[in-house]
C-alpha cells in the first residue's frame, strides 16, 4: 500500500493507517492545504472550486470528503459528479472559477485513488505552488470558517455535453465528412467516465454505429487499465469479429487514447498525438511540443511542415510549459496524450479522436493505411535497479562524460541523442532505479542502445 506526494496532486491506496494511504485523514489534510493555498492566492477573497471525479469505486467516498473539506474551509464548490479530467479541466476555464479537483488515480488499478489540483487556468500545478500545498499540509498551517462563512455546494451533472460542444465546433472537426464516412467504430471505456462520454462524443460527430464494450460506470474495471496492447486483445477481436473501422480505448479519466486498426493490430499509443498533430499541422501549420521520451516521429512530421518541434521535460506540466513558450499548435506525450490550446492546456483524448476521425474521413484511407504513412521507430522501455550505494546522480554524470561527443540534453535526467536514435535516462523518485528508455528504427537497434547504457551504468 502506497501514498504518493507530488507537486501535481496526492495518490495512493485505499484504506490502511494515516500517512500510509489515502485515508480519510489524509484526504481532509491534503485539500484543506490546497483550499488555504487558494486563499493565501486570492488574498482572502471567497473562491470557487470545481471538483470531478472518475468512476472508480472510492470515488463516492474520496468526492463526499472533499466537498465537505472545501465547504468547511469557506470555498464554493461546483460540483461535476461523474467527468473526465478535461471536462473538469475545461469548466474551471469557463466557469472562471478559481482552481479544480479531479478525483482519479489515471491508469492506476482500482484500489488506487489520487487528488489531482488544478489552478485557475484548468492546469496542473507548478512545481513552486505544488510545493508550497505540500508544505502547508506538513505543517497543518490552515484554518477553517465558521458558521457563517462555510462554503456552498452547486451541482452541474451535464459538464461532458459542454465540454463536447466545444469540440465540434473547432474548426479542426467536420462532421460532415465523418458522418457520411459512415464508420463503425468500437470502443472500450474500462466502466469509467469514458461510458458517458464517448458514446455521447461519438453520436454528436455523426457516427450511428457504435460497439459498446465496458461502457457502465461502475469503476469495476474488466482488465488493467492502462490502455497498453497486452490488455486490448478483447477489443482488438471484436474489430475484427464486427469489422469495424477503428477502435477507441481510453483510461479511466479519459485523457490517455489508444487507437486500434480495422484489422485489430495497434496503431501505436505514441503514434496517436503524431496522427493528430499531422492533421492539425495540414490545416494551420506551426510548432509543436512533447517530452523527451515521446518518438521522434512527430519531430519529423513537424519538420514535413517546416516548422519546428520542441522537447520538454516529462509531465503534463512541463509539456504545457514549453508549449506556451514556443508558440506550439499542438502538443502532448508519447501516452496517447494530445494537448490542443484552442481548447485547452490539457491532455484530452474526447478531442483525439474527433479530430483523428476527421482525419479518417477525409483521407479515404484504412485506418492501418494512415499508420503506415509515417515512420516507423521502435521505443525500448528498461529500468536499471542501482545497487545499494550507488549514487543515480553519479552514474548519469559519468555517463554524461562518457557520451559527451554526441548529442546531450539534461532538462530532465540525461538524453543522448545518437546517429542512429535516442536514449533517455531519468531517476525514479520512489525507487532506487534509473529509468531507461531507447528509440531506434527497429527493436534491435533500440534494445541495442538500451543495453549499452546499462552496461556502462554498471561498469
Amino acid at each position: 500500500m502506497a501514498l504518493i506526494k507530488s507537486i501535481s496532486g496526492i495518490r495512493g491506496t485505499i484504506g490502511g493507517g494515516v500517512g500510509e494511504n489515502l485515508t480519510p485523514i489524509d484526504i481532509v489534510r491534503f485539500i484543506s492545504a490546497y483550499a488555504e493555498w487558494l486563499k493565501q492566492r486570492n488574498n482572502g477573497k471567497r473562491c470557487r472550486v470545481v471538483v470531478g471525479r472518475d468512476a472508480r469505486i472510492s470515488g463516492e467516498m474520496v468526492n463526499n470528503l472533499v466537498v465537505g473539506t472545501l465547504m468547511g474551509c469557506g470555498v464554493d464548490i461546483l460540483n461535476l459528479g461523474l467527468a473526465t479530467t478535461p471536462t473538469v479541466e475545461m469548466a474551471v476555464i469557463h466557469e472562471k472559477t478559481d482552481g479544480g479537483i479531479i478525483l482519479t488515480a489515471s491508469h492506476n488499478p482500482r484500489q488506487w485513488n489520487a487528488l489531482k489540483l488544478l489552478n485557475e487556468k484548468g492546469e496542473f500545478l507548478s512545481d513552486t505552488d505544488g510545493r508550497k500545498v505540500l508544505e502547508i499540509a506538513d505543517s497543518e498551517n490552515f484554518s477553517f470558517a465558521d458558521i457563517d462563512n462555510l462554503g456552498v455546494t452547486n451541482e452541474e451533472y451535464s459538464y461532458i455535453d459542454e465540454h463536447i460542444e466545444h469540440i465540434i465546433n473547432l474548426k479542426y472537426v467536420d462532421i460532415d465528412a465523418i458522418g457520411k464516412a459512415n464508420f463503425r467504430v468500437a470502443i472500450d471505456c474500462v466502466n469509467s467516465v469514458g461510458g458517458i462520454a464517448l458514446p455521447r462524443l461519438l453520436k454528436a460527430l455523426g457516427v450511428k454505429d457504435i460497439i459498446e464494450l465496458y461502457t457502465d460506470p461502475t469503476g469495476d474495471f474488466p482488465h488493467n487499465p492502462e490502455p497498453l496492447p497486452e490488455h486490448l486483445t478483447e477489443i482488438s477481436q471484436v474489430i475484427k469479429e464486427r469489422k469495424a473501422d477503428v477502435g477507441f480505448v481510453v483510461d479511466p479519466d479519459v485523457d490517455r487514447l489508444a487507437i486500434i486498426n480495422e484489422d485489430g493490430t495497434m496503431f501505436g499509443e505514441e503514434y496517436t498525438l503524431v496522427a493528430c498533430a499531422d492533421y492539425v499541422l495540414s490545416q494551420k501549420p506551426g510548432n509543436t511540443v512533447s517530452n523527451l521520451s515521446s518518438t521522434a516521429a512527430l519531430r519529423d512530421i513537424t519538420l514535413k511542415y517546416g516548422k519546428e518541434y520542441f522537447a520538454s521535460a516529462v509531465g503534463e506540466v512541463n509539456v504545457v510549459t514549453k508549449m506556451k513558450e514556443v508558440n506550439a499548435v499542438i502538443g502532448g506525450e508519447g501516452n496517447g496524450g494530445v494537448i490542443l490550446p484552442e481548447l485547452h492546456y490539457g491532455r484530452d483524448a474526447l478531442v483525439g479522436i474527433a479530430l483523428f476521425l476527421t482525419l479518417l474521413a477525409k483521407s479515404g484511407k484504412k485506418c492501418s493505411e494512415i499508420r503506415q504513412q509515417y515512420p516507423n521507430y521502435f521505443i525500448s522501455k528498461n529500468k536499471l535497479e542501482l545497487r545499494q550505494g550507488l549514487n543515480p546522480d553519479a552514474v548519469l554524470e559519468r555517463l554524461m562524460a562518457k557520451f559527451s561527443n554526441e548529442q546531450i540534453n539534461t532538462i530532465d535526467g540525461l538524453r543522448i541523442d545518437f546517429a542512429e536514435g535516442w536514449v533517455h535516462m531519468r531517476k525514479s523518485n520512489t525507487e532506487p532505479i534509473i529509468r531507461i528508455y531507447a528509440e531506434a528504427k527497429s527493436p534491435s537497434k533500440a534494445n541495442e542502445l538500451a543495453q549499452l547504457i546499462m552496461d556502462e551504468a554498471t561498469k
